[in-house]
């Protein structure tokens, strides 16, 4: 029975295991599993898997009431928190989430354990949506966090909180953070609180609760679950998932009070790269964990006795994996040396020829250095070098340039990159140079579409708000263009390439890319946005091009959401970590300039407005990345991209189109947004001007210059 079971009053994640301590037992000892889950596609990590075999064994039943799966045409539905649609339409739709979970490494077994529980009517669906009269701002999604278990005896057990069971991956811990737990035996009080949220869910359930539209699951879509289930063979797949959580076990850390463990896709990827003889870069998007699975692949060679070298680009990342190895690794006695970032101990007396010898005593060794210190020749001459030296870069396309370069002549043994976008833009030299150290990309790549199918990242709505260039502006822009063509042609009647003309050419691109980015209508149409969308309490990141740019944003948003407004960048006045603190607790709007772009975490930040203009790919997409991490509260992010679209040439030389290249990333971005219809206007003058997005959207021009200068 429930009673039986000794549990706590709430349970927090990471002090409690609340999987172990709490979920799996109480799934084990029920028969009945009421849970509001966010979304149709979270439902495959609602079935606690260890558990799930005895649950049902009791004749254990579970209905699950989720938000519906959006289209392009729900733009006004994410809006309005209604939709209308016909039956057939989210039928549509469910069946095409379906699919992709079935499509899935990570989601195939889960997705036909689903569809064999659905077949049995051991689970159950209802599609809820918030309706205009429910009050407050509409602009919301059914995310109701509750879950109610009962015995055959009659216990009920009630829990709410943040705990989530869009799990990302099949951990055991998961995504579950905190839960408050009420036990219907436990004096009136507690009672009366268990009946009145089994209450509430009867009343979601039956469609009798004001401001929620209750839609049973579509009897074609459910046809369309129950076709991929294998009803003899469905307790196998939980078996095989069980040794997968149990495979996941033999990667993690497991030290301190850091339970993590690592989801399937780091799972996948780590086992890969072990096959390829420790060698390989993740290309695994933002948000998709790649600093922890990092940290497993380190925890996996201190128990080699080896010597890891972490490479960072920058003195905040710098700090941040110093953060993260000392939380992880402290407990082992771990010996850490920081070399740039102001640090210099590791000259002093050959220090850092002597931290990577190997099999030295006294605990595992770390060596962690800005990318611009290790490029160093005195650096790479004190490195002892060899197979027991496992290297570990972080934002790995940064080796690509010229300098960074010389750090791939370090003789090492295991190496491991990191990035979201390993290629270099413009720069197939760097990118060959890159692959070939590291032994290219560990497959298969984990997308945006994978971070978010999984759980790793959160939907998000995307909007584009197109400006034009001033009259003056436009002029400007046509007259340099004109100089661009005559430069082009030159060249290309030369036969050869001239330094001198290419230069002219380059400079000519540059000044020509800066009147988008210092567009007059940027910073009006921030105004506007903010004044339209912002709320109290929201976090807000505002990306700026340049500091004449930035001073103007703060000074008018200032007028509108006044001491809710800080600046954030490398030569800012002020302490950055204390800012970015106090803009966590309190919410407002962060202004900043490049210094969020790589690395750096915000994950309660729900709403980026992008200004800045790039020539970059790599920066357009790790500036959306930004907002999509997964937070407390958080179920839908939203982006607000203001591109500049001046009248065009429809005979642009090749290789020269900032704003062509960023319209193509915009587009491939909204593709895999809640609102795909977004970008409806974008690909319909990508059309007009014969633009080919696959061509573009990768195009631009690799900047090496990290925001803020390392110190060696």
């Amino acid at each position: 029975m429930l009673s039986d079971l000794s549990l706590k009053q709430a349970y927090h994640k990471p002090e409690d295991d609340i999987a172990r301590e709490f979920y799996l037992p109480c799934l084990a000892k029920s028969h009945r599993y009421d849970r509001a889950v966010g979304y149709f596609s979270s439902a495959v990590y609602a079935l606690a898997w260890p558990s799930l075999r005895k649950f049902v064994s009791h004749g254990g039943k579970i209905r699950m009431i989720c938000s519906p799966v959006l289209s392009g045409t729900d733009t006004d539905a994410l809006y309005e928190g209604y939709s209308a649609r016909s039956k057939s339409e989210q039928s549509e739709l469910l069946i095409a989430e379906f699919r992709q979970l079935l499509s899935r490494p990570g989601s195939v077994k889960p997705a036909r354990v689903l569809a064999a529980l659905v077949a049995l009517d051991v689970v159950d669906f209802q599609i809820a949506w918030v309706s205009p009269n429910a009050g407050g701002k509409s602009k919301r999604l059914f995310h109701d966090k509750l879950g109610i278990f009962r015995d055959e005896s009659g216990n009920i057990i009630a829990f709410k909180g943040s705990m989530n069971e869009t799990w990302a991956g099949l951990s055991l811990d998961g995504n579950l953070e905190s839960v408050d737990v009420f036990l219907s035996w436990s004096g009136d009080r507690e009672f009366e609180r268990v009946k009145n949220e089994q209450q509430y869910f009867e009343r979601l359930w039956n469609g009798d609760f004001p401001g929620v539209v209750i839609h049973p699951l579509p009897e074609v879509a459910r046809k369309e679950i129950i076709s991929a289930a294998n009803i003899e063979h469905w307790e196998e797949y939980v078996d095989e998932i069980c040794v997968e959580i149990d495979t996941g076990e033999r990667w993690a850390p497991k030290i301190q009070n850091d339970s993590r463990t690592p989801r399937p896709h780091q799972i996948a990827a780590l086992d890969v790269w072990e096959e390829r003889g420790r060698r390989g870069i993740l290309k695994h998007a933002t948000g998709s964990g790649k600093t922890f699975t990092a940290l497993c692949a380190i925890k996996d060679s201190i128990c080699r006795n080896e010597v890891t070298l972490v490479l960072v680009p920058s003195d905040l990342l710098l700090q941040q994996w110093t953060k993260e190895l000392r939380a992880m690794f402290g407990a082992m006695n771990l010996k850490l040396l920081i070399c740039g970032g102001g640090n210099s101990q590791w000259r002093t007396q050959r220090h850092l020829r002597h931290w990577t010898r190997p099999f030295l005593s006294g605990g595992p060794r770390v060596v962690l250095s800005t990318v611009q210190t290790a490029s160093s020749e005195i650096f790479r001459s004190l490195c002892s070098v060899g197979e027991h030296l496992f290297m570990v870069a972080d934002e790995v396309h940064r080796l690509g340039a010229n300098e960074a370069r010389n750090i791939l002549t370090l003789d090492t043994g295991p190496r491991l990159g990191l990035s979201a976008t390993p290629e270099r833009a413009g720069d197939p030299v760097g990118t060959a140079a890159i692959f070939n150290y590291f032994n290219g990309i560990v497959p298969p790549p984990f997308t945006l579409e994978d971070a978010i199918a999984t759980g790793a990242l959160t939907p998000y709505a995307y909007h584009v708000h197109r400006v034009s260039l001033s009259g003056e502006e436009q002029m400007q822009w046509s007259k340099i263009t004109e100089e661009i063509h005559r430069l082009y042609a030159r060249i290309q009647a030369s036969g050869d390439s001239i330094d001198n003309l290419q230069d002219q050419l380059k400079k000519k691109l540059i000044q020509r890319s800066r009147i988008v980015k210092s567009a007059e209508a940027k910073v009006p149409e921030a105004v506007r946005i903010l004044t339209e969308h912002y709320q109290r309490g929201s976090r807000w990141i505002v990306y700026c091009d340049d500091q004449g740019q930035l001073n103007e944003v703060i000074t008018a948003l200032r007028q509108f959401v006044g001491s809710g407004v800080f600046e954030y960048h490398s030569a800012m006045i002020g302490d950055r970590h204390n800012t970015l603190a106090l803009f966590d607790r309190a919410g407002g709007v962060i202004v900043s300039i490049r210094c969020l772009d790589e690395g750096i975490d915000i994950p309660s930040v729900d709403t980026a407005l992008i200004l800045a203009s790039s020539k970059n790919p790599r920066e357009y997409v790790q500036r959306r990345g930004r907002v999509l991490r997964r937070f407390q509260g958080k179920s839908v992010a939203s982006i607000h991209d203001v591109l500049v679209t001046p009248r065009i040439d429809l005979d642009e030389p090749p290789g020269t189109a900032i704003i062509e290249g960023e319209i193509a990333r915009a587009i491939e971005f909204g593709k895999s947004a809640l609102n795909p219809s977004c970008i409806t206007d974008l690909e319909r003058l990508a059309i007009e001007y014969k633009f080919d997005i696959e061509t573009l959207k990768n195009s631009g021009i690799e900047d090496d210059d990290p925001d803020g200068r390392e110190s060696t």
